[in-house]
């Protein structure tokens, strides 16, 4: 193998797991030192400048960083990375002020955001301390896109969204609120310099050939239109029996809002196996633990009505079979299966929608129905339109509606400033010693052995009487400092200098985890055996020194190391250092 290549900033930022596997790339274990030094307005500020939205996310992020958490390979849990950003957010000081400075003076361009969702408010985040003029255009009456609209108070009450939107409106942002945008030709003609749409995926999946469909529409409901309807107080009441047919997180929200809104059986239906659902883990626990049953492997064969009423849904059973990368649902057989219901919620789905998007206005869609979009600038095939969030690639969620934001950014600055959108801005990265004396480090480098800390909640009887009262509790502080400590500290990196090295092998006998090895080179498939612990995770890199004097080379598996600097403190030659290292992904304006 080559050497290591450290001085690529990407090296080092893959071995930050969480980090690395977070869309918009926030600093996690950075924030999690700053909490536990208990600098929480610090950490809020570090969230804020990445993910933008810090108490948002830190109750309703899909959480990619957590099954990347290194914790999580050391032991079960991984550390609580998005109730830790819960923490921050709840016990800083929110007059400790934060904001970038907005210059009163504008730079002359002209930027219109389409939607008024997460996406959108990071681009008009990042813009308007460049001096952009934002006009936003949103049908609804106030900011926040779906997360307001879909996102039951019960796990996001409306304070905490709508303190973070209007952080971001009030930064200069002119809002067109109860506007909704009828034609692209017709904003493309009011000269904007650049167009950024953030409408979402505003439409959600029926099942209308299923028979029954048509006659038991009064009972059937899509899902992402009826919690719609909860939240601006449309719907205050649902059937005793109900079924919710889907197993992603819309769903859980359905038959979670469904049993405060006097659902008394309310039962989760999936066409799929149970370990398939994309519903996330915690997601599905949540509704278990409000006596929601989950049935998995049934497709519905029809809706069933009575004296021209919905009484239930007729289904059948089946089982997955796997052959050739793929799967089938085939019928087992049984009898068709029959639950009664009152009513049925529709989560099987959304899909994007652009009615307002002319035919001959230059953008082109896929088959699909999506736009066609460089994939890294999101830029449309009309120049100074671009897209981010679902509206540009489908259903995802708010961190990567978010990194979408910081990304079409970056290119409709690029672009209103006449450059190539190639030309983007590199990360801005940073290695620092960590060292103090022999042992001692400006960072707390003890692998502690404390769990997972848990999180308190509302009694269940309290929170089913009412929607608008928040499950969890967060974090006090002494469980929040816990939690933080559990951290591996995955940024202070073991940087290896080659010329400094005697061979003693000190450091890959002290390593608890046997990671560090002295060996002959090889290829990588091949090397990966020869270690003292062999190198099964093809996901982390092993780090590969230049050849040292006996021709040998050290490699670390990367996948193993805990970050402790023990290695580091046994090297007589102080060949081993550890240096944290800080990656913040570019953001508009940037040089």
């Amino acid at each position: 193998m080559q050497p290591t290549d450290t001085d690529n900033p990407e090296y080092f930022h893959k071995v930050i797991d969480c980090q690395y596997a977070c869309p918009a790339h926030t600093p996690v274990p950075e924030y999690i030192r700053l909490i536990s030094e208990k600098r929480f307005d610090e950490a809020y500020r570090l969230n804020w400048e990445s993910n933008v939205f810090p108490g948002v996310l830190g109750r309703v992020c899909d959480r990619p960083c957590e099954p990347a958490c290194r914790r999580g390979r050391v032991e079960r849990e991984p550390v609580a990375i998005c109730r830790l950003k819960r923490f921050c957010a709840d016990h800083r000081d929110p007059a400790t002020p934060f904001l970038p400075p907005v210059p009163a003076r504008k730079n002359g361009k002209r930027i219109a955001l389409v939607g008024g969702g997460p996406a959108s408010l990071t681009v008009a985040r990042d813009l308007l301390p460049l001096g952009y003029t934002v006009d936003l255009y949103d049908d609804q009456s106030q900011g926040g896109g779906f997360m307001r609209s879909q996102l039951p108070s019960f796990r996001l009450p409306e304070s905490v969204l709508m303190g973070e939107v209007n952080t971001i409106l009030g930064m200069g942002v002119h809002a067109r609120f109860n506007h909704r945008v009828a034609s692209l030709k017709a904003l493309l003609a009011e000269d904007y310099d650049a167009i950024f749409v953030g409408t979402g995926a505003p439409r959600g999946r029926d099942l209308p050939d299923l028979p029954g469909r048509r006659e038991g529409d009064p009972w059937i409901h899509v899902g992402i239109d009826w919690l719609a309807g909860v939240v601006f107080r449309h719907v205050t009441s649902i059937g005793r029996r109900v079924l919710v047919l889907g197993g992603g997180n819309t769903a859980m929200d359905c038959c979670r809002t469904a049993r405060r809104l006097g659902g008394e059986e309310v039962r989760v239906v999936v066409r799929s196996p149970r370990a398939e659902m994309k519903a996330s883990p915690w997601e599905i626990e949540e509704a278990e633990a409000e006596d929601i049953p989950i049935l998995d492997n049934h497709v519905p064969q029809a809706f069933v009505l009575e004296d021209g009423r919905l009484v239930g849904m007729r289904f059948t059973r089946v089982r997955a079979v796997y052959a050739d990368g793929r799967r089938r649902l085939v019928p087992t057989g049984e009898e068709p299966v029959f639950l009664a219901c009152d009513e049925v919620l529709l989560a099987v789905g959304q899909l994007n929608a652009f009615p307002w998007i002319e035919a001959d206005a230059g953008i082109d869609f896929t088959p699909q129905g999506l736009p066609v979009l460089d994939p890294l600038t999101l830029q449309s095939t009309v120049g100074r339109v671009f897209f981010g969030g679902d509206a540009a690639f489908g259903p995802r969620n708010i961190i990567t509606a978010v990194a979408h934001g910081h990304e079409a950014a970056i290119s409709i600055d690029l672009f209103c400033r006449g450059r190539s959108l190639d030309e983007r801005p590199a990360p801005r990265v940073d290695l620092a010693g960590q060292k103090m004396g022999v042992h001692d480090w400006l960072y707390d480098n003890r692998v502690v052995e404390t769990g997972r800390q848990a999180v308190a909640t509302v009694a269940k009887h309290k929170t089913l009487r009412d929607r608008l009262l928040e499950v969890e509790l967060g974090f006090d502080r002494e469980v929040g400092q816990a939690e933080a400590a559990r951290c591996l500290n995955c940024d202070v990196q073991t940087v290896f200098r080659a010329a400094e090295c005697i061979e003693c092998d000190a450091c890959a006998d002290a390593c608890p985890e046997s990671c560090i090895s002295f060996v002959d080179n090889g290829s990588e498939e091949e090397l990966r055996t020869r270690l003292r612990a062999p190198a099964r995770n093809l996901g982390q890199s092993l780090y590969v020194s230049p050849p040292l004097g006996t021709g040998r080379v050290m490699v670390k598996d990367e996948n193993l190391c805990l970050h402790c600097g023990v290695c580091s403190e046994r090297c007589p030659t102080s060949a081993w250092e550890m240096q944290k290292f800080l990656y913040h992904s570019a953001q508009a304006g940037q040089v």
